[in-house]
C-alpha cells in the first residue's frame, strides 16, 4: 500500500481539514495541484501516508466525460515517466 486517500468536496473544505489537522500538531504538506485534484498530505506515526484530495477540477478536466479512460492522461509532473508507464500497461482490447 502505498497511500490512503479520502477526498473533500472543494478546496475550502480541504483546508478545513488542513487546519484541523494542524492544529491538533500534525505535519501537514500545503495544497498541491495534482492537476485532477488538488492534495494535502500527511503521515501518521507509523508511516502510513494520508492524502486529503478535491473532486475538482476533475478527470474530465483534459478529455470528454464520455470517453474518459479510452487514453492514457498523465498529470503533468509524471510526464517524464510516460514511456515507462506505457510499457508496464498491458494493451487494451478494443
Amino acid at each position: 500500500m502505498h497511500h490512503v486517500a479520502f477526498v473533500v468536496e472543494d478546496r475550502a473544505a480541504q483546508l478545513e481539514v488542513r487546519k484541523a489537522l494542524t492544529d491538533t500538531g500534525w505535519q501537514v504538506t500545503p495544497p498541491i495541484d495534482r492537476d485532477y485534484s488538488w492534495a494535502i498530505y500527511f503521515r501518521t506515526l507509523g508511516g502510513v501516508l494520508f492524502e486529503v484530495a478535491t473532486h475538482k477540477p476533475g478527470f474530465d478536466r483534459d478529455e470528454d466525460a464520455a470517453h474518459l479512460g479510452e487514453a492514457l492522461k498523465i498529470p503533468t509532473q509524471h510526464t517524464h515517466l510516460r514511456a515507462q508507464v506505457e510499457r508496464a500497461l498491458p494493451a487494451l482490447a478494443d
